[in-house]
């Protein structure tokens, strides 16, 4: 039983040590700002989080300098991505014309990218990662809130922050302490996620496979494959109620290629489930608290986007706060509402597109009962009209208003 209790002053702490924490815990900590970041696990190592590195990510790390030193790591480019509807194959968004410097989407596993912020932020004295801090509250005053309390292996945390953000993801204790209720916006789908082993003789691109019924999404992770299975919400019951066999079979379907290896996946052990959550916050903020990424708005998994959006919240709040944290006292509210302004309109801009692919596609798809499936009209057009590739490119690449780091 933890007993001892840690009390820490700080100017900002952040709860979570995914892409919108330790991007944020950089980029103050790189100004001089006292930054406490509270991460809850041992480690960053998770299976199947979001590994995919965009455009966007891209020129905030040339930004900050770290371009050439962070590709250095093992990664994949994805420079084409495509869809295979029925038999016809569709290239969907060609990242070569991006008027970025990565003309690419770089796949690395999101363990990687989270190790390689927090070694970078550790140069700074400001910041400071605790590991396995779990968050159970908040520590209120006058109505404002003032920090957390966490349990730790050694005991009981206590950090006092002018400024507390919640970056602890899409199931944010912060979020709930806080009494924000997010508005589900809904999503038909979940997805399940598995590996299998990859053959040079495989595809060399990323790709999606939809059938009556089924989609299939391949990421090509260099001696792997990233696949993810999408169903029907709900449906994962009635779907292992069934021998792993028949998930085999559905797999080997879709992806013939991959016939010779599905036996890889032993039992529904070897598949996690992704519940896909479709939501957002109508307020990001109170006196002393706000929240960012995931914790304010959860993305749906179509174009990968989240971990994006969660960099982008980061850099926008580092932008607007670091004038104020870099000074003494409380952070004005009305700065706090100045990031959600900043953040929103994209975050419903790029959920209103999901939305449109969800009900157009992917519903259609899952809920149909034909033997063979035609992709839709839209979908065509970028077969004959190859420039039109460049906007899903620009949308999932680049995204609605990206934000660039400043320099104070």
């Amino acid at each position: 039983m933890a007993t001892q209790m840690e009390t820490m002053h700080t100017r900002c702490c952040i709860v979570g040590g995914g892409p919108a924490g330790m991007m944020l815990g950089f980029l103050l900590a790189r100004t001089g700002i006292e930054t406490v970041v509270l991460e809850k696990h041992a480690d960053f190592l998770r299976d199947f989080r979001g590994d995919t590195i965009h455009p966007s990510t891209l020129e905030v790390m040339n930004d900050l300098g770290l371009y050439d030193q962070f590709l250095a790591l093992p990664h994949q480019e994805a420079r084409l991505l495509s869809g295979k509807v029925g038999d016809v194959t569709i290239p969907i968004a060609d990242f070569s014309h991006l008027p970025t410097r990565a003309k690419f989407i770089a796949l690395m596993p999101q363990w990687d990218f989270l190790n390689f912020l927090a070694r970078q932020a550790a140069s700074f004295p400001a910041f400071h990662l605790r590991m396995l801090a779990n968050v159970d509250g908040l520590i209120e005053e006058n109505g404002s809130v003032r920090g957390v309390t966490a349990q730790t292996p050694e005991g009981w945390l206590e950090v006092r922050a002018d400024l507390t953000v919640g970056a602890d993801g899409r199931h944010s204790v912060v979020r709930a302490k806080a009494g924000f209720e997010p508005q589900d916006i809904g999503a038909p789908m979940d997805v399940l996620w598995f590996s299998l082993s990859r053959k040079e003789s495989d595809p060399h691109e990323s790709l999606g496979r939809m059938e009556a019924g089924q989609i299939l999404v391949l990421i090509e992770r260099g001696a792997h494959w990233q696949c993810g299975y999408v169903i029907a919400k709900g449906s994962l019951g009635t779907l292992k109620a069934q021998d792993i066999d028949v998930l085999r079979q559905h797999i080997a379907a879709l992806a013939p290629f991959l016939a010779d290896r599905v036996g890889e996946i032993a039992s529904w052990d070897d598949v996690k489930l992704l519940t896909v959550v479709v939501d957002r916050l109508k307020r990001w903020h109170r006196p002393g608290l706000l929240c960012i990424g995931d914790a304010a708005h959860a993305m749906s998994p179509v174009g990968g986007v989240g971990i994006n959006l969660a960099i982008q919240d980061a850099v926008a709040t580092a932008n607007i706060l670091t004038p104020a944290l870099r000074t003494s006292g409380p952070v004005p509210e009305a700065l706090l509402a100045n990031v959600q302004a900043r953040r929103e309109w994209p975050v419903k801009a790029t959920q209103a597109m999901q939305l449109f692919i969800q009900k157009r596609v992917i519903s259609t798809v899952l809920s149909s009962q034909n033997e063979k499936i035609a992709p839709p009209w839209f979908m065509r057009l970028f077969i004959s009209v190859p420039w039109l590739r460049r906007w899903p490119a620009r949308i999932v690449g680049i995204g609605v208003r990206p934000e660039r780091v400043q320099s104070f």
